[in-house]
């Protein structure tokens, strides 16, 4: 038995049976599944929260594969790294007849030119390109790799699995150190957890650990508590405190406290934090916590992305703060937030409804023999550029989705709205 390798390691899923909450993709029907099976292998992007599995999805397409498996991380490689791999993996090509896996964690990290240094390899197909990103691939991963690879989500466990994987991992515990705990709750791993499996495991091993050799043998919600808090890292932007410190700067800006939203920013930037992470952070808040109770705030925020983007470090730390202050101090609406989540939820529920006749397009004869785009009115035909008219589907007609937030600039739009629409406001 072996104490020095972490439990979170020693319960890393060996074949896609054990992996837990992608079954939509290691299922019976399951996408990497079929891949697998078939050994028909692309380039992949796995993007997920941590602790999805990510990393072990790729070693188990290596060994499943028979394919070598070479690994970099992005925060600790660079282009040289990249070729001496890419080198390495030409010679296993010419002997194995397959194309060796590449693995990059993180590879987010990577700037354009080190992307760039894998594209040659992927085209000739001397690696399988593996890559693993927390963020949208769309804003990270350059276009012409990303046009080259499949890019797959994956999900935060959810509250079962992640009961499942707590059960498994005291079992585990255990079986290794000779002991007899059990868990009367669980609430507290779990929301520790964040919906992330190494997160959750590596919480269990540190409770338990705590409490070996005394007399506690069932571990309660304050039990957990008691440990974790003592055991945080002050921040570790690789880590768990980089999601728990973006979430507390979120919520400090939402709260509209600017004092709070520069300590949490000054606590990132002092860890390294990248400076795009937190500013794509700020856009979506913007839009999302703001909304139309000031629009300017996502003007003021995608301009900081981007200016943050051409000045870098040290100086963009102060386009960070004017811009989280300005948003914390800015009047808050979620009404858009709400509004488009209300239809997205109605239409999975009411399907795909046919459009209106008279709201189709009728480029055609035969379309508009078929009443296409009948009794349709122009507004600007109208006065005050306005003709109410039915614009939903019959099934939904009448829904509303957007309730203007309680604020001046959202006053004035729900007494234009009730002047318009008046059955709906």
């Amino acid at each position: 038995m072996n104490h020095n390798i972490p439990l979170a390691e020693k319960l890393r899923p060996q074949s896609l049976d054990e992996v837990l909450g992608q079954e939509h993709l290691t299922g019976a029907q399951g996408t990497i599944r079929k891949m697998v099976q078939n050994d028909t292998l692309n380039s992949l992007i796995f993007w997920g929260p941590p602790g999805t599995g990510k990393t072990t999805l790729a070693e188990i397409i290596s060994e499943k594969s028979g394919r070598k498996f070479f690994k970099l991380s992005a925060v600790s490689s660079g282009v040289k790294e990249v070729r001496e791999v890419i080198e390495d993996a030409k010679k296993q090509n010419l002997f194995s007849g397959k194309s060796p896996i590449l693995f990059i964690d993180e590879i987010h990290r990577f700037n354009k030119s080190q992307q760039d240094s894998l594209l040659h390899a992927v085209e000739k197909g001397w690696i399988v390109l593996i890559g693993a990103t927390t963020e949208n691939p769309s804003f990270e991963v350059v276009s012409a790799l990303l046009s080259r690879s499949q890019v797959y989500v994956l999900k935060s466990l959810s509250h079962e699995k992640l009961e499942e994987l707590a059960d498994i991992a005291l079992k585990k515990y255990n079986e290794e150190e000779g002991t007899d705990f059990s868990i009367g709750e669980k609430e507290a791993f779990i929301q520790y957890s964040g919906g992330d499996a190494r997160k959750l495991i590596n919480s269990i091993e540190i409770v338990l650990n705590n409490f070996k050799g005394s007399s506690t043998k069932e571990i309660a919600n304050t039990d957990v508590l008691a440990v974790l808090q003592e055991s945080m890292a002050l921040y570790d932007k690789n880590g768990e405190q980089h999601y728990d410190i973006i979430s507390a700067f979120i919520k400090s800006m939402r709260g509209s406290d600017p004092n709070a939203a520069v300590y949490w920013l000054a606590r990132m930037l002092v860890g390294g934090e990248d400076i795009k992470f937190i500013a794509r952070r700020m856009v979506i808040l913007a839009s999302e916590d703001i909304g139309l109770a000031n629009p300017n705030a996502l003007v003021i925020a995608n301009n900081c992305f981007q200016a943050v983007n051409v000045i870098g470090n040290p100086e963009a730390r102060i386009i960070l703060s004017e811009t989280a202050v300005y948003l914390a101090v800015s009047p808050k609406s979620n009404s858009t937030y709400m509004a488009i989540n209300e239809a997205m939820a109605l239409v999975k529920k009411t399907g795909n409804l046919p459009v209106p006749l008279h709201l189709r397009n009728a480029p055609t004869k035969l379309m508009k023999e078929l009443d296409y785009g009948k009794n349709y009115q122009y507004a600007h035909s109208h006065q005050g550029n306005f003709v109410e008219l039915e614009f939903l589907p019959d099934e939904v007609k009448g829904s509303k989705f957007y309730q203007p937030g309680n604020n001046s600039t959202e006053k004035k739009i729900e007494e234009s709205l009730r002047k318009k629409w008046k059955d709906k406001y």
